[in-house]
């Protein structure tokens, strides 16, 4: 089989791109390992940048999500058993947040790309990259129970962390940076309508805690627990009552309890590749950099990604020039490094270390009160939440 971009996983890095290249007349075929049930289930990130929403609906991809999605204009910030909101709108200009969960997204787009776009074949395993470095690249997969080679004239590898793509980069043209944090996020989801209409982000001596939402009835809360907690060892009760401390104010404000649908322990990890490049082959989202979820950027950064590659690859059809293509790693740092610092921020700012020194608490909570008391300050956060600019 031959195509003008071979595409190496149906996340909504891969499946974004498709999307994009199909409307603007570029073919693609999209290679994904798991079936369609998993990858429409599989639970995600939940916040989509006011870019994201932009593009998604440029795309045709945005009915659903505006229809079912909900709008938040700010989040709320709590410590010392105060609460205090970030207004984005006030602050951005008018920008805003869409929590819209991202199987929704991948439920959309793998839909539009069956019926309108290009192929997309589940189960079909991506064995390897070759011949990145020329003019004819390939990726050997297996799919129906035997091999085959997807010949094409470029690359995208959007097949996350664990993916091929990146293997197929030379370990000596590369390079990587990482960080490990010694705390993880305990999240559930639960049948109880939200106790808040936006996020909740709260710094407590006992750890951080964030109040969060899939829909109107279904809520999305996470703790702060030491790396490598077992889910199992959480009671549905000492969730609760764990919430209930770290999310305590002075104003009487009470957390609704629900049943819990889903428990999970998601690792704390910051992760760069560099460069994003290789020959024909070109990594976007997970396969290329990862962000700790308390900036809520992980999604976004795919989006912004796959936005830069699908202009570059229009650029190249409409002029004949690899200018764009040649700068995308370097276009792409920019922005993935911008939103490595900002996660790297919200996460010191929010959770407490295990050994954190009485100090260093104080400078928590100082910095939490210089951020919103200061009008620059929470501009700032709002600028960076809301999103940076796409490419």
């Amino acid at each position: 089989m031959r195509t003008t971009v071979g595409i190496v996983g149906a996340g909504p890095a891969g499946l974004l791109l498709a999307r994009l290249l199909h409307t603007a007349g570029i073919d693609s075929v999209v290679l994904e390992s798991r079936d369609r049930a998993y990858v429409e289930h599989r639970q995600r990130a939940g916040i989509l940048e006011q870019g994201t929403v932009d593009v998604l609906r440029a795309a045709g991809a945005g009915e659903r999500m505006d229809r079912e999605g909900l709008r938040h204009d700010g989040i709320e910030l709590r410590f010392d058993r105060t609460r205090h909101r970030i207004d984005f709108p006030a602050l951005t200009g008018g920008r805003s947040v869409m929590v819209h969960a991202q199987t929704e997204v991948c439920k959309d787009l793998i839909a539009l790309q069956l019926k309108e776009g290009h192929p997309l074949l589940f189960e079909a395993e991506a064995l390897a990259v070759e011949d990145a470095t020329t003019a004819r690249p390939r990726v050997r997969y297996r799919h129906e129970g035997r091999d085959a080679v997807l010949e094409c004239d470029y690359v995208a590898g959007c097949d996350g962390f664990w993916g091929i793509a990146r293997r197929a980069i030379p370990e000596r043209l590369g390079r990587t940076f990482e960080r490990s944090y010694p705390y993880a996020w305990l999240g559930i989801l639960a049948d109880v309508p939200p106790s808040h209409e936006e996020l909740v982000y709260a710094r407590h001596d006992r750890g951080f805690a964030l109040l969060s939402m899939r829909s109107p009835s279904v809520s999305r809360l996470y703790l702060q627990v030491p790396e490598g907690t077992d889910p199992d060892d959480w009671s549905d009760d000492a969730v609760w009552t764990e919430l209930e401390r770290r999310f305590e104010t002075d104003d009487g404000w009470r957390l609704e309890r629900g049943p819990v649908t889903q428990k999970s322990v998601t690792p704390m990890r910051s992760f760069v590749h560099e460069p994003m490049r290789h020959g024909r082959l070109f990594l976007a989202g997970d396969a290329a950099h990862i962000v700790p979820p308390t900036g809520a950027k992980g999604l976004n950064l795919a989006v912004g990604d796959v936005v830069t590659l699908a202009r570059a690859l229009i650029h190249r059809r409409d002029t004949g020039s690899d200018q764009l293509l040649d700068a995308y790693s370097a276009t792409c740092l920019r922005r993935v490094w911008q939103a490595e610092r900002f996660s790297h921020d919200m996460t010191a700012l929010l959770h407490r270390t295990p050994d954190a020194a009485p100090f260093e608490d104080r400078l928590q909570l100082a910095r939490l009160a210089r951020l919103t008391s200061s009008r620059a300050a929470m501009t700032d956060l709002a600028e960076c939440y809301t999103g940076f600019p796409l490419g």
